[in-house]
């Protein structure tokens, strides 16, 4: 039985999963990718791989043992300080934990190493996707060449192309902005940053406001300083001054105790700038024939849940196990894997959705510490 032709638009977590599940079942698919090579930009950050969604993929995909070997060992150890530095929860990491961490780049690393070559169109910007009927789709690339496929995956982030063949609905801003930040070499640089970290993740929060951070592998602090402000608050700043933008962030957390404000003020390199912005809680659609979506272009979150990659990778394997399935009826196989998708996903935004109000009310950090306790009690 002759498999369709299937092209994925976007080389992160969740097309890289579907394509590598497929390629297990032998089964050949295109991944059109915009960014020119994968060292393109840096991956950054790390990611905690839950056992229920994150690792079930990795092991459709033939690919545990890989991820086993690149745990950052004590990366599941959690504080929680208040604005004057005060610790009021800690949590070690024993090694016994659901959710180890890995850094994002190394992971995506090892999706990348089990592709066969030619598998991924580097530098290949889908600047058009429309219908021709039949279920088949025409993409249109920058340099204006075309291919026609039979089954189109949107596996392109946040702002998708693909989206709308689907779907009007488009994300939102959460009324929370990042600023991300590092501290290189922390230990020996920034031992007192360091030591307010930890060996995992950090949460600094109060109302309104919080630094989040994490140790890499490297030894070095990512953070993410967080503000609840108006969708045009970044703007206004030149991120090409740091200075100024510490200024600026440091205004926000006078009140805040020194050893936390150091983490701004020592911040080596440029800062960027992120907003947090989402897609409805019940996002869905109804079946088009021959297009689907995953990962973020399904149902983009705030990242209070920590499932965004984990849902990527789970959507790209479960998606390509449906395919494999139903080979020779993909609207089968589209229409099944759409029906488990989006109950799944509406959990987890709305889990993510609660969260990060939670962690920036009037009441942060209690109402965290609080979400921590009903969780404890419901293992």
């Amino acid at each position: 039985m002759t498999t369709p032709s299937i092209a994925i638009v976007g080389a992160g977590l969740g097309g890289l999963t579907l394509a590598r599940v497929l390629h297990t079942h032998g089964i050949t698919a295109t991944i059109y990718e915009l960014e020119d090579s994968p060292s393109a930009r840096t991956q950054g950050g790390m990611l905690d791989i839950h056992d229920y969604n994150g690792q079930v993929a990795l092991h459709a995909a033939g690919l545990y043992d890989q991820f086993r070997a690149i745990i950052h060992a004590g990366g599941e150890a959690t504080r929680v300080l208040d604005k004057d530095n005060t610790l009021l929860y800690e949590d070690t990491d024993d090694d016994t934990g659901a959710r180890p961490e890995v850094e994002r780049g190394q992971l995506r690393q090892i999706l990348l190493d089990s592709l066969p070559d030619g598998t991924i169109r580097w530098g290949t910007k889908v600047t058009q996707a429309r219908p021709l009927g039949g279920g088949r789709h025409e993409l249109v690339f920058a340099d204006a060449t075309t291919v026609t496929t039979q089954v189109l995956v949107g596996a392109d982030g946040a702002w998708s192309r693909i989206r709308p063949l689907v779907s009007a609905a488009t994300p939102a801003y959460s009324g929370i902005s990042f600023v991300e930040a590092d501290l290189h070499d922390a230990d020996r640089r920034h031992p007192s940053a360091a030591a307010v970290v930890g060996g995992g993740m950090l949460f600094a929060l109060g109302p309104d406001k919080g630094i989040l951070g994490h140790r890499e592998p490297d030894g070095s602090l990512h953070l993410y300083i967080a503000i609840t402000t108006s969708p045009e608050w970044l703007a206004t700043l030149d991120f090409a001054d740091t200075d100024k933008v510490k200024t600026v962030l440091l205004e926000q957390f006078a009140d805040w105790a020194p050893p936390l404000k150091a983490l701004i003020t020592e911040a080596d390199g440029a800062l960027i700038p992120r907003t947090v912005n989402a897609l409805p809680v019940e996002h869905r659609w109804n079946r088009v024939p021959g297009v689907t979506l995953l990962g973020d272009a399904a149902h983009v979150m705030s990242p209070f849940a920590g499932e965004g990659a984990n849902l990527a990778m789970l959507d790209g394997a479960e998606l390509g196990k449906a395919i494999a399935e139903h080979p020779g009826d993909i609207e089968t196989a589209l229409t099944e894997y759409e029906k488990a998708l989006f109950p799944r996903s509406a959990q987890a935004a709305r889990e993510a959705a609660t969260n990060l109000a939670l962690s920036f009310n009037e009441t942060a950090p209690q109402s965290l510490l609080d979400q921590f306790a009903q969780f404890t009690q419901r293992q």
